[in-house]
C-alpha cells in the first residue's frame, strides 16, 4: 500500500502568470531546474539547425506550441519554414492577425520579435499578417537559435517537449526526419498516442455490453495509462489502495482516482524521512511557483509532487501530459533534493534517512 497522500498546504498551489521558461532561466534560486531546461533548448536548437541544412527543396517545416499542453486555448503559436530550390529559407511566425483577443502580442513582445531579427507583418513579400524572415540553409546555425528563442521567450513555450512539429515534402506528403530534441513529431513513433487513446477508450466503452452507464472514470484512467505504457489494462501494477504504480528511475509515480469530486491525482512521494526545515519549505515553494503545472510540498516528513487532472469532462490527453511530466519530474527531483536535503528516495536502497527519535512517527514508502 502507499502512504496516504495528503492535500497540499494552503498557499502552495503551483503556477504563475509569467512564462515559466523565462522565470526558470532568470531566477538564480532555481538553478537545479535551470540547467536541465536550458540544455533541452540547446539540444533542440542544435538539432533544428542540422535539420534545416538537410531539408530538400520544397520542404515545409511547421513548429507549433501545443495548445492542450500549454493552456493557450484557441491561440495557436506557430512558426513555419519553407525551403526554396536555391537553398533559401523563408520563415513565417504567427502575428496578432491570427491570434484571438487576450492572446495577442503586446508592444514589448512585438519589439522583441523585431530585435530577434523578424520583420513586422507585411514587410517581407508574401508574409501577410505574419512576421517574416528570409535566409539560406547555410545560415541554419544562426536561424535555428532565433526560432528557438522566439518559441521560448516570445511565445512562452516552457520546454521543447511542449512543441509539436511536422515536416512535409514538396508534394505535401509527410517527410521523415531525425528527432528535434524532445519536441514531438506528428508523424514520429509517439505521434499517434492521442489517436490510440481515443481508439482504446472507444473499444473499452463498446466492451460494456449490456450496461447502460458510460465508461466510468476509473476505467478510463486505466485505459489511458495502459495505452501509454503499451500494456493491457489487466496487467497494470495496482497496489492495495487501488492506485496505479509506475516506476520512474529511482522514483515511484502513483495514479489515484477520486470520486468526490471527480479527480485524478498523479503524484509521487519524492523523498521520505526528510527533516522539514525552513530552507526546505522555501526551496519547494520556489520550485512550485516556477513549475508549468503541478506542485511540490512537504507533509508528514515526506516531500510530495502532485499534478491533479479534473475528472469531470475528463480529457485523456490531459492525463497523458500529467503522467509524462510527473515521471520525468519525480526521477529528476528526488536525486537533486536528496543531494541537498537528505531523506530517502523510493528506490534509493542505500539512502540514509535523517537521524531522529525512534519514537517519532515516520511516513514510510510501501508497495
Amino acid at each position: 500500500m502507499t502512504a496516504d497522500h495528503p492535500s497540499a498546504p494552503d498557499g502552495e498551489a503551483g503556477g504563475t502568470s509569467e512564462p515559466a521558461e523565462s522565470i526558470l532561466l532568470d531566477e538564480p534560486s532555481t538553478t537545479d531546474l535551470r540547467a536541465k531546461v536550458t540544455e533541452a533548448w540547446r539540444e533542440f536548437a542544435r538539432m533544428l539547425a542540422l535539420r534545416l541544412r538537410e531539408l530538400p527543396a520544397g520542404a515545409h517545416l511547421e513548429l507549433t506550441l501545443d495548445p492542450t499542453a500549454s493552456g493557450t486555448g484557441d491561440a495557436v503559436y506557430s512558426i513555419s519554414v519553407d525551403v526554396t530550390g536555391d537553398g533559401g529559407l523563408s520563415a513565417r511566425a504567427v502575428g496578432n492577425a491570427a491570434l484571438p483577443q487576450g492572446y495577442r502580442l503586446d508592444r514589448a513582445a512585438v519589439a522583441d520579435m523585431v530585435a530577434l531579427g523578424w520583420s513586422p507583418p507585411g514587410v517581407v513579400a508574401g508574409s501577410g499578417g505574419s512576421f517574416g524572415l528570409d535566409g539560406t540553409t547555410a545560415e541554419a546555425a544562426r536561424i535555428a537559435p532565433l526560432l528557438s528563442r522566439t518559441l521560448r521567450d516570445v511565445y512562452g513555450a516552457p520546454h521543447p517537449a511542449f512543441l509539436v512539429y511536422v515536416v512535409n515534402d514538396a508534394e505535401g506528403e509527410p517527410l521523415t526526419v531525425e528527432p528535434l530534441g524532445t519536441a514531438r513529431s506528428e508523424f514520429g513513433p509517439d505521434s499517434d498516442v492521442e489517436g490510440d487513446l481515443e481508439e482504446a477508450l472507444a473499444e473499452a466503452a463498446a466492451a460494456q455490453t449490456g450496461r447502460d452507464d458510460v465508461l466510468d472514470l476509473a476505467d478510463r484512467v486505466r485505459t489511458v495509462v495502459s495505452t501509454m505504457l503499451k500494456s493491457d489494462a489487466e496487467r497494470l501494477q495496482i497496489d492495495s489502495d487501488g492506485d496505479i504504480t509506475i516506476r520512474a528511475g529511482s522514483a515511484m509515480v502513483f495514479v489515484r482516482v477520486r470520486d468526490n469530486p471527480p479527480l485524478v491525482d498523479v503524484f509521487s512521494p519524492v523523498l521520505t524521512e526528510v527533516e522539514p526545515t525552513e530552507r526546505l519549505y522555501v526551496k519547494l515553494s520556489e520550485l512550485t511557483n516556477r513549475m508549468p503545472i503541478g506542485r511540490l510540498y512537504c507533509a508528514d516528513d515526506t516531500v510530495w509532487a502532485s499534478i491533479p487532472v479534473f475528472g469531470r469532462n475528463f480529457q485523456a490527453t490531459h492525463l497523458m501530459l500529467a503522467v509524462q511530466v510527473m515521471t520525468g519530474l519525480a526521477d529528476e527531483l528526488d536525486d537533486r533534493l536528496h543531494g541537498e536535503f537528505g531523506g530517502k528516495r523510493f528506490f534509493g536502497e542505500g539512502d540514509k534517512p535523517v537521524r531522529r527519535d525512534e519514537s517519532e512517527h515516520r511516513t514510510g514508502m510501501y508497495l
